[in-house]
């Protein structure tokens, strides 16, 4: 789902959100852990977020999440609750896909033209953002993020 989509392999695999291979560390518990993430300051009410939850550095920079969803667009603000995570490292990445086309459009340089964003509003610096940046802990109790996405 998101191989194509984040085809900016240089803007999101610089884009796929990379920088270091920092691996998972090993869950200390068996409980799974519940998140909630919240993508707020959505300026167009139409398409959908598209979100890949990833376990490493090497997944979030372009392999297969461990989680994802197509999450409607209705208004400024949506919201979902992620369950069944063991405690771990985590990072999102999203792309508001305003047209419902289910791709990331992008320019003829492939840089994003639909509104994207990372965990922790990790920053985009001359292309993706970092595994570092956007990692963030689940525990058995679980977390929660909110991501600003346009």
């Amino acid at each position: 789902m998101f191989d194509h989509t984040f085809k900016t392999a240089a803007v999101f695999a610089s884009l796929g959100l990379v920088l270091a291979v920092v691996n998972a560390p090993p869950a200390v518990a068996q409980e799974a852990g519940a998140v909630t993430v919240t993508f707020s300051g959505i300026t167009r009410p139409t398409g959908a977020l598209m979100v890949g939850v990833y376990d490493s550095e090497a997944a979030f920079a372009g392999g297969k999440p461990v989680e994802g969803f197509r999450l409607e667009v209705a208004g400024p603000e949506a919201s979902q609750v992620i369950t069944g995570l063991k405690p771990g490292r985590y990072a999102i990445k999203v792309f508001h896909d305003v047209d419902g086309d289910g791709r990331m459009n992008t320019n003829g340089f492939g840089i994003p033209t639909e509104p994207y964003a990372a965990s922790n509003n990790a920053p985009s610096r001359m292309g993706p953002p970092s595994w570092a940046d956007a990692r963030f802990e689940v525990t058995a109790e679980g977390a929660a993020q909110t991501i600003t996405i346009d």
